[in-house]
Parts: C-alpha cells; structure tokens; sequence
C-alpha cells in the first residue's frame, strides 16, 4: 500500500501526525497512566474498551479488535483508501505530497486554493447578511413560506444575493482581486465587463467536511432561469467530490445510514424536522465519487428522491451507481409523486420515519409492475420476464428465496420456472457435518495464537532489549518472524500495522502491540526471557508428543533413535520446569 510513498516521507508524516491529537478531534479521551482511552467509535459501547498509545502512535480496540496507525485510524473513520488517508493528513500538516515538494506551480494552485476558499467564506457572510437586511426581505419571505424557522436558516448559512449587483464589489474592497473572484466563480466577465455571478437568488453555501465554503448554490426568485445555478468547478470546488451538507454529516457520528435527497431545500426542511443525516448532490446525478463519500459517513444510503416520474429515473439512475461502488442502498418510496419536503411537511416527522426503506430489487420490481398490465397473461409474462433480468444481480440465496416467493404469488408462475427464467439451478443444502467443519476450522484461528511467541514480540518492538537477544528464527509462525524481521530492519510498530493486508492479521499485530511492555530494562529483559523459557517448553513438548504418538507405528529399527530423542526431551523438560520453579 506504501509504495507509492517514499518510505522516509511516510515515517516524517506519521512522526508529525500525532495519533492522540488527530484521535481526540473524533473521539474524547481521557489520559489512563501511559495511555489514552475512550469509547471505541467503531462499534456501539457503553464502557470504553478503545485505547490510544502515544508513545507506538497506535490505537487498539481491546473490544472489536480494531487497531492501527493514525494513517488506518484516518481511513477507517473518513472511509478513506491509503493515499486518500496520506493525502487528507499530508493536507493537515501542510506536508506537501512528495511528487510536489519544491513544485512552484503546486505552490502557487494551493495557494490560490486558500485565497478562493477565504472569498467563498466572506462571501457567505455578506450574503446571509443580506438576507436580515431591507433588500433581502423577499428572499427572507419566500423561505418563511417554505416554513422555515429562523434556528435552520443560521445553521445553514443561508443567505440572499441582491438584486443590484454589490457582493464582488465589497469583497474586492476587502483586499480580493478581480482575478481571485473570477476563480473562485463569484465573478463573470463578459464582453471586458465584469460582474456578480449571482443576483437576486437564495444562497445556499456548499461546505465540505471540514468547513471550508467551496461555492455556492443560488435559487432564482419569480421565473427567472435556470432556475438553480451552482458555482461552476474551481480550483476549490469539483462537484463530482462533495454533496451538499457534507459539514453536517462529519459532525453526525454513529449514522445508521445517510438519507439522500435530490434539492438544498429537502436537506434543510427535513433538518428542521430533526431527521439527521442528510445530503443532496450539487444539481447533477449522483457520481460515483459522491457514492463513496457518502459511504465515509454511514455503512448505508436511503435514496429519498421526488416520487414523480423525474424522481423515479434519477433513483434507478442512483442505485446503479451505488451498487457499482458496492454502498449498500435502500430507498424510501413517497406515495402519491410528493417529495420529501412536501412529505414532512403534510405528514410530520413521525410519519416520514414511519417509512419502511426498501431494497433497490424491490424498488425495481415495484416499477416494473406499474408498467405492465398484469390483468393479462400478456403483462404476467413480461414483469416475470424483467423481474428475472433484476433478480440475476441478487447473491444472497435467502434474499433471492424471498423475493422468489413474491414474485410467483405475484406473476402466477412457479418458483422453479422462475430459476429456470432467471438462469439458475435449486440451491444445495449443507450437511450438519459439514456445517460443523466450518465452525471447527473458524474455531482453529483463534486457537492457535502463540501468546508468549506475541508477548516477546511486544517487548521487542519496545526497542530496548540488547541487540541480538531476539531474532526472527525464534519464531515459528510467518507472521511473527515476519514481524520481527520488520522490527529489526528498523521499521516503526506503525509501519509494521500499515502492510497487513487482512482484517484477522491486522487485529492480531494490533493486539500483540498493545500488550502492556511498561517496565525499566531489567523488567522487560526478565519478561523476554520468560517467554523464550515457554516458547522453547511449548516446542519441546510438541515434538515430545509427536515422537509418542508415531512410535508405534514406525519400523523396529527406526524405533530405538526415536526413544533416545523422547528420552533426551523429557530429560530437558524436567531440567526447564525444575529451574522455573
């Protein structure tokens, strides 16, 4: 994962990240002798089980197992890749990325970056300004009309841009030029003139996640058109990459599942509402890279679009998206064309958590009912047709059961015509022998753990044992030796966390290096030894019991050498236990 990072930028990254510092701003912590501790933010607890080492700079949840460095703390929490976890933090820092170190053109792009996020900001301020002022008392109006209350407009910043141009021109004697306005797209030049990109419009400020106002969103008053118009893409702002309220989700932790919606209004009504959790993409469908931001939120999406025709497309449209990014979804299907603003606001709160979201197969089957006839056998047979197309991308046998059965009692015809339809054969049933085999080898991996093998390689990975006293050979298991050999080319614990590849790898390093190693030398060397004492008894005794168990079975020659061996290891083990005693 870190090769396309050189090795000593990552180890300065990590260095600089402090783990506690970036940890603290999600989680709070409380300082427990050598270490931080908290509620573990990746699974529901009421004790805290979550523990930071300041010292390793990794964290370790003693409760769901999960641990890391800061860099899989950042992708764990963001839902982030490695890179997108190194650039997030490089960001942070003000590290720049090693492929632009010492690049004018990327110094100047970031810098630029900064100047457009500071109008965006002092632009946002003017325009929600305007709206509690005489000349934004339509736009203030027309929001009260929409029954939004006086607590939601603050909260999002809402604001109103006049209808006589003035905005730019009260930025630019702020100390803003003309060129950073017209970057930033609150400026438009035509034909040598230049003037406000927005007027006369409701002003919706796009924030991304950590509060940085990328543009805006303007809804035009009367029959002005288009009818929203959106900041075009900047140096700050690519629509494909953010949705808006992003702010307010990172703020939300422990969402079951984002709700998203198609306009700004839906957002803020249902907000006032106290539905949290929602999101509207930037007047485009929704894009891939917007799928997986959502995700980063929540381990699920309700798409809450119009219930109209319009509405309808854009939510088929979404779920094939969000299935390709693998975000599992669900939709909530409004009665009677209303959208989720309308809805709150007819039927309350109450009634819009009442709705039982559905899967997108069933959403697509409900579609495809409406647009067959099924009073003729003509109609049956297409919607079981297209209903057999939907139900192929299904993998789970016990979902594909379930909707079997709906769709026979629906279309009249049999499950097994419907497999048949569908292309598949009946699923075969596991034997209780089997079924216990599996359990059998689930149980296997946790039984094999070597824990006085793990004890030493904590102390190892303290750095202050003699050189020497510990080497890779001692120990048997890959991953250990693996470790250890890591350790001794002098790769950090961090470094070490970051290249398992697997979840049951990683808790396992993750719960070797938060075993307690606190001790002065003397202590730590005492403790190394007694595990080397217990490694060598636990080897000696299995090769002990494995000469016991084949004797028997091996010729007569052989036999005599076999006994001399056993005979040689009892005599070591007896010696090992007398002097541990």
């Amino acid at each position: 994962m870190a090769g396309r990072f050189p090795t000593a930028w990552l180890d300065e990254l990590r260095a600089r990240a402090d783990i506690v510092k970036i940890v603290s701003s999600y989680v709070p912590l409380k300082k427990n002798g050598h270490r931080f501790t908290g509620l573990c933010p990746f699974h529901n607890e009421t004790a805290p089980s979550f523990s930071v080492d300041e010292q390793k700079q990794l964290y370790h949840c003693f409760g769901c197992k999960a641990g890391g460095s800061v860099i899989q703390f950042v992708m764990e929490i963001e839902r982030l890749s490695f890179a997108e976890a190194v650039a997030f933090l490089a960001e942070q820092l003000h590290m720049p990325l090693p492929q632009m170190q010492n690049d004018p053109a990327y110094e100047m792009r970031r810098s630029l970056k900064e100047r457009v996020y500071q109008a965006n900001q002092a632009a946002a301020r003017l325009y929600h300004q305007h709206l509690w002022e005489q000349e934004g008392e339509e736009i203030l109006a027309y929001l009260k009309g929409r029954g939004l209350n006086d607590g939601v407009i603050r909260r999002f910043g809402i604001g109103a841009a006049p209808a006589k141009p003035k905005v730019c021109e009260t930025l630019m004697q702020q100390g803003f030029t003309k060129a950073e306005l017209l970057q930033s797209g609150l400026m438009l030049e035509k034909n040598g003139r230049a003037f406000d990109m927005f007027r006369n419009r409701v002003m919706f400020p796009i924030i991304d996640a950590y509060g940085n106002v990328l543009g805006f969103g303007g809804r035009a008053m009367g029959d002005a058109m288009p009818k929203y118009l959106n900041t075009s893409d900047t140096v700050a702002f690519n629509k494909r990459f953010t949705v808006y309220a992003a702010n307010l989700l990172r703020k939300t932790r422990g969402l079951a599942r984002v709700i998203l919606v198609e306009g700004y209004m839906d957002v803020v009504a249902l907000s006032q509402y106290g539905v949290e959790g929602v999101a509207a993409t930037l007047g485009t469908a929704l894009t891939p890279e917007q799928a997986r931001l959502l995700n980063r939120y929540a381990p699920e999406v309700h798409l809450a679009y119009d219930g109209d025709k319009a509405g309808q497309k854009a939510i088929l449209r979404g779920l094939e998206v969000l299935e390709a990014e693998r975000v599992p979804v669900k939709v909530l299907d409004f009665p009677g064309g209303l959208d989720p603003d309308e809805f709150i606001r007819q039927k309350g709160r109450e009634a819009f958590e009442a709705l039982k979201p559905i899967s997108g197969v069933l959403y697509r089957m409900l579609r495809e009912k409406e647009n067959h006839d099924m009073s003729t056998e003509e109609g049956r047979v297409n919607y079981a047709k297209a209903c057999a197309k939907v139900l192929k991308a299904v993998g789970e046998p016990v979902e594909l059961e379930n909707y079997l059965k709906r769709l026979s009692l629906e279309s009249g015809f049999s499950r097994e015509v419907l497999m048949a339809q569908i292309g598949i054969t009946p699923f075969p049933k596991h034997t209780k022998a089997e079924k216990r085999e599996g359990f059998q080898q689930k149980a296997k991996v946790s039984a094999s753990v070597d824990w006085p093998a793990c004890t030493l390689l904590a102390v190892y990975a303290t750095g202050r044992l003699p050189a020497g006293c510990v080497t890779p050979e001692v120990f048997e298991d890959p991953l250990l030796r693996s470790l250890c050999e890591g350790l001794s080319a002098g790769e950090s614990a961090a470094a070490l966390m970051e290249r398992q590849s697997d979840d049951q790898s990683r808790s396992l390093v993750g719960q070797i290096l938060s075993i307690d190693t606190q001790g002065d030398d003397e202590a730590l060397m005492r403790m190394a030894q007694e595990c080397l004492r217990k490694m060598r008894l636990s080897k000696l005794e299995g090769e002990l019991k494995r000469i016991e168990e084949s004797l028997p079975n091996l010729p007569q020659e052989e036999q005599h050498a076999h006994s001399l061996r056993a005979f040689e290891i009892a005599k070591q083990l007896t010696e090992m236990r007398r002097h541990s005693k």
